[in-house]
């Protein structure tokens, strides 16, 4: 079996390929180009390249000035300081001025592990889909996270892209296409929908094969888009199934389970639960201990969909 590639690497060797046939790419790093893997971009293409040091509110204005003269400027560091450390300055100069800079970060959630609670970005979704105009992208895998660099990249816009330091087994298809906006269907089930983003679509996975031993039909998406949220696969899994379950490695309020939520109160209401990170800061521990600990865990997806059914 083929050693397991975390998104973070894979996201360095994109932007590297990328590179070579779109000269309009400039990445910008925040002295963190070893961890977020834009090292690969600044060894083949230095020229396009800029480390503005440990000043991330500086690396956005200067993304946006690159977008405005035509460049398709990639503002890199992680999540927990792009977007929390720079949301002013993404909200006036990025989003409200609609420009083309992709803000990717990595080091998300729970699976930063040992770096401890104030690098444990947990809120970073809320905080970007919130704003106008912005798109908001959590891929999963070496797969998923391939097709989504490459897809924000071509895509006229801002795009806050959340990738993973954690390595995970392959779900998304190579031979699918990645669209943004639309979520996909990896196993199909009538009695529980189970709805996940990064790192959390390998567990979703393993508690669907576990709950189907227990002869309960399970649907498996992932949801790689987070906004815009694809809300027909949430209206088919609402009206098709019992109940969904959302799992992700991110606060309960403001992430996936808050979309999934909106869309299904207005639309289909239908019984919602969440396996998230509840209303508490994150410690320094490693990812597993983390999970278990915060119950980001197959037993507890499997609690939660026992729960709506009944069981």
């Amino acid at each position: 079996m083929a050693s397991l590639k975390a998104p973070r690497d894979v996201f360095g060797e994109v932007l590297a390929i990328l590179g070579e046939d779109n000269e309009k790419i400039f990445v910008l790093d925040g002295d963190l180009a070893g961890g977020t893997k834009t090292s690969c971009f600044a060894e083949k293409f230095p020229h396009r390249y800029l480390n503005v040091g440990i000043a991330e509110q500086n690396m956005v204005g200067v993304g946006a000035g690159l977008a405005r003269a035509g460049f398709i400027p990639i503002v890199s560091t992680f999540a927990c300081f792009a977007p929390g450390r720079v949301y002013d300055q993404v909200r006036q100069s990025v989003a409200y001025s609609n420009l083309n800079v992709k803000i990717m970060s990595t080091h998300p959630g729970l699976a930063v592990g040992l770096d401890g609670a104030i690098h444990q970005s947990l809120d970073d979704i809320s905080l970007m889909r919130e704003l106008p105009n912005m798109v908001v992208l959590a891929p999963s895998d070496e797969i998923s996270t391939k097709k989504a660099v490459e897809r924000a990249i071509s895509y006229e816009g801002p795009v806050y892209v959340r990738i993973g330091r954690k390595e995970c087994p392959v779900h998304f298809d190579e031979n699918v296409e990645f669209e943004i906006g639309k979520g996909y269907t990896l196993r199909d089930g009538k009695d529980i929908a189970i709805i996940s983003h990064g790192s959390m679509v390998d567990i979703s996975y393993r508690a669907a094969e576990k709950l189907e031993a227990k002869g309960i039909s399970v649907r498996v998406i992932e949801m790689p888009t987070i906004k815009p949220l694809d809300e027909e696969i949430v209206l088919r899994a609402a009206k098709e199934t019992k109940g969904i379950v959302v799992a992700e490695d991110h606060f309960k309020y403001g992430g996936l389970y808050s979309a999934v939520s909106e869309v299904v109160v207005d639309k289909y209401p239908c019984k919602v639960k969440c396996v998230a990170v509840e209303d508490t800061f994150g410690e320094s521990g490693t990812p597993e201990e983390l999970y278990k600990k915060y119950g980001l865990t197959e037993e507890n997806i499997i609690s939660k969909a026992l729960n709506i059914l009944e069981v």
